[in-house]
């Protein structure tokens, strides 16, 4: 039996690794839980699953966390509680679904500890991904990936080693707009955008499918995980998204990873690597599936995605300022505070101030994020 902590057990990618450990409970134990500030949720998920640490970033909901509970759990708080959770002896895996740049530093704090990663967070690896890889060659992890397009790019590349890849596909839905004429956009909702017509996920991500911005930091979290360059990474449209995405190697043989849509598989496996353990999931029904469709990005409807490329080419201290402005930008979006047009021009001109650092270190980096934060907010309160 494998004990793990889910970093990040409200969200939707933490709801859902808890319903894999319900449905292998002589596989996995959950030791450690955090939230953010939802303690309904994490008390209910205390009461079910019984960790033995939790973790609420939020000081004040932790305070009423301590003085309702009723067990021996113990409760820490904070950036600093995050980093004794994750160390903790029992802990043996982690599972980082922590959304956003909140992720960085108890990813860095679980690596340098030894601890197995399970990596649902994008963000941390697109902000320091060639200090995050290293440190994990370093201490001898292995980040396995729950993306469902870097899982199966991990899967797809099966071992092989990265220089017989000829092509990366990095397969995306289109999101909810993929339909939707570019002259509509500056009117479009919040609701509208919310509503994605394959996943159920979080809000931050779902706006971010919506701008192809997703994409875009994904192509960065491939390019650090496996070691890749910016151009052997291509983003294919592909709305039945059934193939979660396609590697090309040298010899022209591609292989591809198919299942249905459902977050559990990418978790499971990131969980129980290397076995392939029975779930009670559907597979695709071939024989039922007429069609599957591919196309080329649009970068002039979504030129969020044609803002990562340039980060990617870019490098140093961008990738950190493209995330940051992107997070500030939804944040102001979800808010209602801008429009769904001002998200990518606020992140360009964000991206166009920067002065870039060409070789940081985390402290650099974490400079440039907020850096990039608050100037999301002059240029967007200007807006207002």
């Amino acid at each position: 039996m494998k004990n793990i902590a889910i970093l990040g057990s409200s969200g939707s990618i933490g709801q859902s690794t808890l319903e894999v450990v319900r449905n292998l409970p002589l596989q996995f134990r959950v030791v450690a839980l955090s939230v953010n500030s939802d303690i309904v949720k994490l008390k209910q998920q205390i009461d079910e699953f019984h960790p033995k640490l939790v973790c609420v970033s939020d000081p004040l909901a932790a305070a009423r966390l301590r003085s309702s509970l009723k067990s021996s759990v113990k409760v820490f708080c904070g950036r600093e509680g995050l980093d004794e959770l994750v160390k903790d002896k029992d802990v043996r895996q982690v599972m980082v679904a922590i959304t956003g740049s909140a992720a960085l530093a108890p990813l860095v704090s679980a690596i340098k500890n030894g601890k197995e990663i399970a990596l649902a967070n994008k963000e941390a690896l697109v902000m320091a991904g060639s200090i995050v890889m290293r440190l994990a060659k370093e201490h001898k992890v292995l980040i396995r990936p729950v993306d469902s397009e870097q899982s199966a790019i991990w899967q797809s590349l099966g071992g092989q080693d990265v220089t017989s890849v000829r092509q990366v596909y990095l397969t995306a839905s289109g999101g909810p707009l993929l339909d939707l004429p570019r002259s509509k956009f500056k009117q479009v909702t919040v609701k509208k955008v919310l509503q994605h017509p394959r996943w159920k996920m979080g809000k931050k991500i779902t706006v971010d499918s919506a701008t192809l911005m997703n994409k875009g930091l994904e192509l960065l979290e491939a390019m650090f995980l496996f070691n890749l360059g910016v151009d052997k990474i291509k983003v294919l449209i592909h709305p039945e998204a059934l193939i979660h995405s396609m590697v090309e190697f040298n010899d022209g043989v591609m292989m591809a990873q198919l299942s249905v849509t459902d977050m559990r598989i990418p978790i499971q496996y990131a969980l129980s690597y290397p076995k392939r353990l029975a779930n009670p999931l559907a597979g695709i029904d071939f024989y039922r599936l007429s069609k599957l469709h591919f196309a080329k990005p649009d970068l002039g409807k979504f030129p969020c995605l044609g803002l990562a490329y340039q980060a990617a080419r870019d490098l140093g201290t961008m990738p950190a300022v493209l995330n940051a402005a992107n997070e500030a930008s939804v944040e102001r979006f979800l808010a209602r505070k801008i429009n769904f047009l001002s998200i990518p021009k606020t992140v360009e001109k964000v991206m166009q101030r920067h002065s870039r650092i060409i070789h940081p270190n985390l402290d650099q980096i974490m400079s440039a994020d907020n850096w990039a934060r608050e100037e999301v907010r002059r240029l967007t309160c200007s807006l207002n």
